[in-house]
């Protein structure tokens, strides 16, 4: 079955361009932001305020891998929808549920093998 006829590519398409505009422009906000690096010398702040800042930057920094992880999701899914797979599963190969699709557009597993993915 067919899930084109089930799913609005269109509709799709303008959301994941929209989410993909969205984290470019994160991305690249935070590139700017990264200019501020932590000076070491913690004769400067305190040390509570030097591990403070230490910690911000780490967040700051595993906010940004995912961003651009999510980014990737959302290039791949775009190339899918292009290319006519999308809406189907890359492990099996059967539909991806269209409400699953509509909670994640960048989804490229059925529940059934994202499962079996996260326990093994």
């Amino acid at each position: 079955m067919n899930q084109s006829t089930e799913i609005d590519l269109e509709r799709v398409r303008q959301r994941l361009e929209a989410r993909r505009q969205e984290l470019t422009e994160a991305v690249r906000h935070a590139a700017d932001d990264d200019s501020e690096v932590i000076d070491p010398d913690a004769t400067r702040m305190g040390r509570l305020s030097r591990a403070d800042a230490m910690q911000r930057e780490e967040l700051a920094k595993e906010t940004n891998r995912r961003r651009a992880q999510d980014l990737q999701r959302v290039h791949i899914a775009l190339d899918r929808v292009r290319s006519g797979d999308y809406g189907l599963c890359l492990r099996c190969g059967e539909p991806i549920a269209a409400k699953r699709l509509e909670a994640d557009p960048a989804a490229t597993l059925c529940i059934a093998c994202a499962s079996a993915a996260e326990q093994g």
